[in-house]
């Protein structure tokens, strides 16, 4: 979608955010175009965590144009109701300054118009990622330099560890000493889908294809109840996992409380959590250590800031789920950022393509943050091109 139609203002107030009509009056720089691309490709073959199976990869390319010649974009995903709020919300923005992100995040922020805790905020996030980018290219700065600036580079972990047809133990080791000799110092496997006896065998044998000092990080994707979370991970402790990773459904509060309560193995949850109102309620409950926040869902930069800065008052650490690109110029400027989810092409066949400038693994396993200006998810579009479906 695409559009170049004139904002609505609204009477000033001294509640309101700053309109339209404002922003011209300040001569600030504005927005003059926006528009939307969506892509989708299969994978290489199907992969399966503790609920549901993956038979393709898909995003949507969010580009917001300005008069200064400066282009902002962010990233989403080409999902139903995402991809109508989205537009919606589009829409309001040719006119306004981009660099009011704000005033434009609370504009749009509307729960009892839109929602509060699903794809309205994720419409949201894919904007406000674009906007942040728009503010550090004026700046002529990295985003994380322009957040405030902690790190250079990031440890990362490599997200693998998939069921799928044909992978038994000796499949499953193979792939995880893969990422070791990329250099990875952490992995991740999924549990959940199988009996626990089962999955603790598998735990077994991926801790001992790794060796003692790699970190092992499992992930449950919410399949199991509390009581079964806690058998796995009590039969699971003596392999030393660094993270339990969402155990029970998202909104199971008690659940987090009584496993954290049965276990020495820490807690991560956070990827389907939204706003900072969210994560205000989720660290209330002192059972999670690490928190998964995703900028593309849970709000984009302006909500992933607050939450990290709720975290670390709290002594908490910031690992992010998903899409690396989006996420590691976030962990640059934050001081409680732990590990950046690194995904190779065994799980996603356009790892390292999609992007004009991806991060590099390094031999030590961490990522360079690159310095250039903006969030660096300026879209490969030559490479995307044959996968555009809107």
């Amino acid at each position: 979608m695409s559009t170049a139609a004139s904002s609505t203002s609204s009477q000033p107030s001294e509640d309101q955010p700053m309109s339209a009509t404002e922003d011209a009056a300040r001569g600030a720089v504005k927005i003059t175009r926006v528009s939307t691309a969506d892509y989708q490709w299969k994978r290489a073959r199907p992969i399966t965590n503790g609920l549901h199976t993956y038979t393709t990869s898909d995003m949507t390319v969010v580009r917001i144009e300005t008069d200064a010649g400066v282009t902002g974009y962010g990233v989403g995903r080409p999902r139903p109701g995402e991809r109508e709020l989205r537009a919606s919300f589009l829409e309001t923005l040719v006119g306004r300054d981009p660099t009011m992100t704000e005033a434009i995040w609370s504009g749009l922020w509307s729960p009892k118009l839109s929602g509060r805790r699903g794809y309205e905020t994720r419409a949201l996030s894919s904007i406000d990622l674009a906007l942040w980018d728009i503010k550090a290219k004026l700046a002529n700065m990295p985003l994380y330099k322009l957040l405030g600036g902690y790190r250079t580079r990031i440890p990362i972990y490599i997200a693998g560890g998939y069921y799928s047809e044909g992978k038994g133990h000796k499949e499953l080791q193979q792939e995880v000493a893969s990422y070791v000799e990329l250099g990875a110092r952490a992995v991740k496997m999924k549990i959940g889908a199988v009996p626990i006896k089962e999955d603790v065998a598998r735990i077994k044998a991926v801790r001992e294809a790794i060796g003692p000092d790699v970190k092992l990080l499992m992930d449950a994707n919410c399949a199991y109840r509390y009581y079964d979370a806690i058998q796995l991970a009590q039969r699971a402790e003596e392999y030393e996992p660094f993270w339990f990773e969402e155990p029970v459904q998202p909104d199971d509060y008690d659940g987090f409380r009584k496993i954290a309560a049965a276990t020495s193995i820490p807690i991560a949850t956070g990827e389907n959590e939204y706003t900072k109102h969210g994560f205000r309620d989720l660290i209330a409950t002192q059972a999670v250590a690490i928190l998964n926040p995703d900028a593309r869902y849970m709000g984009g930069v302006t909500e992933f800031m607050k939450v990290a800065a709720m975290a670390q008052a709290h002594g908490l650490d910031i690992c992010p789920h998903g899409d690396q690109q989006a996420h590691l110029h976030l962990l640059a400027a934050i001081p409680n950022a732990r590990l950046l989810e690194f995904y190779p092409k065994k799980v996603n066949a356009m790892a390292g393509e999609v992007y004009l400038h991806p991060p590099v693994l390094n031999d030590d396993g961490t990522v360079t943050v690159p310095d250039l200006p903006g969030i660096g998810l300026d879209p490969n579009e030559e490479a995307l091109a044959p996968y555009r479906i809107g």
